[in-house]
Order: structure tokens, then sequence, then C-alpha cells
């Protein structure tokens, strides 16, 4: 039965996706260099920042629109080909235009190869890692395999990971004007937390909040007591485990929401008649008590939110599902799923939902979404994670 769509959703619950986080992978590559790889060679720092951020320069995609971004973001420079070819090309072109520019000015070469080439490796290496920890996925093995594999650990961006590891450069910043500027990015990071707190559907819980502001002070007080000047690179080292540390703690509770959630599926799946075919657990901002749980069974598609600390079944929010299109729905459907844009969101999409409906002037439109981080519908497109595509004629 065809229904015609509402033109705005009020609550869409998405899930505020972001293409990258260049953010976390500065940090990475910032605090690397200052817990020892500095001294791998002058201009190890840069080389060190610029390798943690260079599999992104797939941006340059994003001329092409949002489903040609869709289509080779995390493409063939997140492979583990693609990545070892960057690493090791970085460093050359560095050096040799170093060379060039020191050869220009009648100065000596410093750059040591060895040293930005071990740099570069590491950074490069760790910037693939890192995506895999969250729901967006990497397709590792291209060319030859597209397959997406997901860690399901870290939400997209994650202000915990950027309190420890800017907290870190924050202490062991060696100039005033440089602790300040750190200082200033912490209180933009705040500002903003704050302001997506206020979302009616961004569910960020106000202990989160009050535990970043601790966290701020806390560091305010260690670098009033010198903490970075003592302990020195240390800081960065530890800071870095520590963020191994949670993503470890964060696998044990993931594990736990993923069985919860299978848990719930296959009682709802056994009351509809239906069998549970794949469940997920994915993360959300700023709660690592919450997750975003998605079930597909034979016949739809279902997600909710579920928080620990409370009896589970009297905690479920934003529960939604969608049933899969039937009959003529079905045939609609189809022949929409055969408009290019859609096989690029289909093939990106992990638990895909269609629903369909009616346009304006009466004509089947198929709203098509990847229920990660939207509904069918929703006023939110951020990434492209949902399309409609308009039917034109019936056969």
């Amino acid at each position: 039965m065809l229904v015609k769509p509402k033109t705005q959703n009020p609550t869409p619950r998405t899930q505020h996706p972001f293409f990258v986080d260049n953010l976390t992978h500065s940090l990475v590559g910032l605090a690397a260099a200052q817990a020892g790889l500095e001294r791998r060679s002058p201009y190890a720092t840069f080389v060190c920042v610029a390798a943690a951020n260079l599999p992104d320069i797939d941006i340059v995609a994003v001329a092409g629109g949002p489903a040609f971004y869709l289509q080779h973001h995390r493409g063939i420079t997140h492979s583990i080909v693609g990545t070892l070819a960057l690493a090791v090309a970085f460093p050359l072109l560095f050096c040799a235009a170093e060379r060039l520019w020191a050869r220009v000015r009648g100065r000596e070469t410093r750059a040591r190869l060895k040293g930005l080439l071990v740099c570069s490796l590491l950074l490069s290496a760790s910037h693939p890692l890192l995506d895999w920890t969250n729901s967006y996925g990497v397709r590792p093995f291209l060319p030859w395999d597209g397959r997406w594999i997901y860690g399901d650990l870290l939400y997209i961006v994650d202000p915990w990971v950027w309190l420890i590891l800017g907290g870190a450069c924050f202490l062991l910043a060696k100039t005033l004007w440089r602790a300040a500027g750190w200082g200033l990015l912490g209180l933009f990071v705040t500002l903003a937390l704050f302001r997506v707190a206020t979302r009616t559907d961004a569910g960020v819980p106000l202990w989160a909040l009050v535990q970043w502001c601790a966290g701020l002070a806390a560091l305010l007080f260690l670098r009033w007591k010198s903490f970075g000047g003592r302990f020195g690179r240390r800081v960065a080292a530890a800071a870095l485990a520590c963020v191994v540390l949670y993503c470890g703690a964060l696998a044990i509770v993931q594990a736990r929401a993923r069985f919860l959630a299978r848990a719930f599926a296959d009682g709802m799946a056994g009351w509809k008649q239906e069998r549970v075919l794949r469940v997920a657990a994915t993360p959300v901002l700023a709660d690592p008590l919450t997750w975003r749980c998605l079930a597909e069974t034979d016949s739809s598609t279902l997600r909710f939110d579920m928080t620990f600390g409370k009896y589970f079944y009297e905690d479920l929010r934003n529960v939604v599902s969608f049933p899969e299109p039937s009959g003529e729905d079905a045939e609609v459907v189809r022949r929409a799923s055969e408009d290019p844009s859609a096989r690029v969101l289909l093939g990106f999409a992990r638990f895909p939902v269609a629903r369909v409906g009616l346009d304006d002037a009466g004509r089947p439109v198929v709203q098509f979404a990847d229920l990660r981080f939207t509904e069918p519908g929703a006023r939110a497109r951020v990434g492209g994670f949902a399309l409609d595509v308009p039917v034109n004629s019936r056969r």
C-alpha cells in the first residue's frame, strides 16, 4: 500500500555522523611524536601528524557529490596496499623536497629518511586502525575485495579520546602561548558538546558533560603543578596507552551489548514469527554506556538504543522497525534500487531500509536509508546516508 511520506520528520533520530575526525588522527600523531618519535629526525613531528591524516587524501572525492564520495571514501587509500604505498611515498617526497630546498638556500639537509620512514609507517597505519574502531568501517583488502569490516567500538568522534590525547599535549606545551592555544581548543570543544547536548535526539547525558568539565579542571591543576615538565614524554606515552585500554574496555562492554541486543531481537522476532539474521551494537556520542543496536530479520529491520545500569527491558529507547517491502511495494523498490545513487548507498549500507510513498505529484518515491545513521525521509542527509528515488512509471 502506498502512503504519502511526511515532508518533515520532527525527530529524525540521526546519528549525526561526521565524514572524518581528523582532530583525533592529528592528536595521535602529535602524541606519538612527543612520546619519542620526534627524536628520530628533524621534521619528525610534522611527518607524524601529516602521516596520521594521510589516508584521508581521498577527501578530494567530495567534489564528485555525495554518492561519489560515499563510494570512494575509505577506499583504496585506507586499504593495506594503499596505506603502505602512501606511507613509503610521503617521506621519500618530503626528503627530496627538503634536499632541493636546502640546495637552493645553500644549507645542509637535515631530514633523515630512515627516521621519517619509521614515523610515516607507524602513523599511517594508525589511521585505518582508528577508522576500523567505529561503525562506519573500512575496506582493508581493496582492490581485490571490497568487503567492509567494522570495530563498533568508538563513535566517529569520541570526546574522551580528545580529552586524553589533547590533555597530554596541553600538559607538554613548552610555552604559555601554546598552552593557551590548547586551552582555546578545549573551550571550543566544550561549547560544541553543550550545543549538541541541547538537541532532543542527541542523547548526551548530563553525567558526561560533568565528567568532561571535571577532566578539564584536572588538566588545569596538573598544568599548574608542572606535571608535564616533570614527566616529559612519559605523559604522551601514558596517554596513548590509556586510549588502547579505553578501546579494550569498550570491546568488553560492546560484546555484552551485542549479547543483550541479540536476546531482545530474538524475543521480538519470535513474537512476530520471524528469524533473526544478524545483530550489531554500535556506539553513540560521548556515552560509553549507551549503545545503538540493530537487528535484521527475514522480514524487517529493527533499531533501538539501550543503556547499561538499568533494567534492560525498561530502558529501551528510540525503538523503530521497518518491514521489508512486499507485493507492489517490493517491485517499486526493486526498480528504484537500479538508480546509480541508490546502488552506491545500498552497497555501502550495513542495515539498509526502504519505504515507499508518494511525492506531491502522486508519483511513487522510494526513501532509502542506512539505519545505522538515519531513517528514511529524515531531514538530515549528512554523508549521503539517506536518499529519495522517484519512480516515474509502472510496469
